[in-house]
């Protein structure tokens, strides 16, 4: 049986990480196409990619936008957590679905929603803005997640010791709780920046004609003639760069737990 299960998960982490691989060695393929396997192997596409203005502006207005749209999670999804697990009122269950539900809708029927919001409801131009607020909507809810569960293993009985021994309300926010939620906002807040980075199907519906994220440039240049090394090789920084945030994020979490198979 333990075998069994070893072969299972073996066969689980190859559908997942063969792709990948796939994705990293074709980055230095000589051949211009997807063909497989490589003609040869160069470095010449890496080179192109880092000369690329279009590639390169579509990871600044990117990353601009994921940091945009984790510092709205952080404030919205933080503020979140503290109501509905420090106090007791009716309807809290029904808001914490509220709140959890955008993440798990698909997401053409979140950019849908979101563009009709905009476009008819409110008669706002979609641009910059509007797919910041897109994507904070679900990036809350991971920041939301990460800081809930901290806030129910802490419980509150350090706060109301801290408060008993005069300490005011803000005093101990800043010098108890703030300090144990560190690394859940942190971890939160990496998880929310890599999801709002590699978005694309809300992004599609929400940004104006003038964004283009890196997601965005990836889809619009993948069959284009010579464009598809260059789209590996941005592929293959992506999976780099991937590793490190939910690397620290679940380090910093502390759910991480040992064992063999």
């Amino acid at each position: 049986m333990r075998w069994l299960l070893r072969a299972g998960v073996a066969v689980a982490l190859a559908f997942i990480y063969v792709p990948l691989l796939v994705v990293v060695i074709t980055s230095f393929n000589s051949d211009s196409t997807f063909s497989w396997p490589p003609a040869g192997l160069t470095l010449r596409w890496w080179s192109a990619a880092a000369q690329n203005d279009g590639a390169l502006d579509a990871v600044v207005t990117s990353a601009q936008v994921g940091l945009a749209a984790t510092a709205v999670a952080l404030v919205l999804g933080t503020m979140a957590a503290f109501a509905l697990s420090r106090h007791r009122f009716f309807g809290r269950q029904t808001i914490s679905l509220l709140v959890v539900l955008p993440i798990a809708l698909p997401g053409i029927v979140t950019g849908i929603a979101l563009n009709n919001a905009f476009r008819t409801v409110l008669g706002l131009d979609l641009g910059f803005v509007s797919l910041v607020v897109a994507h904070a909507t679900f990036c809350v809810v991971v920041v939301f997640n990460n800081v809930a569960a901290r806030l129910r293993r802490l419980g509150g009985n350090v706060e109301e010791a801290s408060m008993d021994l005069g300490a005011t309300r803000l005093a101990t926010f800043r010098m108890v709780t703030l300090p144990s939620l560190a690394s859940a906002l942190l971890a939160g807040a990496l998880l929310a920046f890599a999801l709002s980075f590699d978005e694309i199907i809300v992004t599609t519906f929400t940004a104006g004609a003038e964004i283009e994220t890196l997601p965005v440039w990836i889809f619009s240049n993948l069959f284009r003639p010579n464009s598809a090394p260059v789209v590996n090789v941005v592929g293959t920084v992506l999976i780099a760069v991937s590793i490190v945030p939910i690397w620290l994020s679940q380090r910093l979490s502390g759910d991480t737990a040992g064992g063999r198979l």
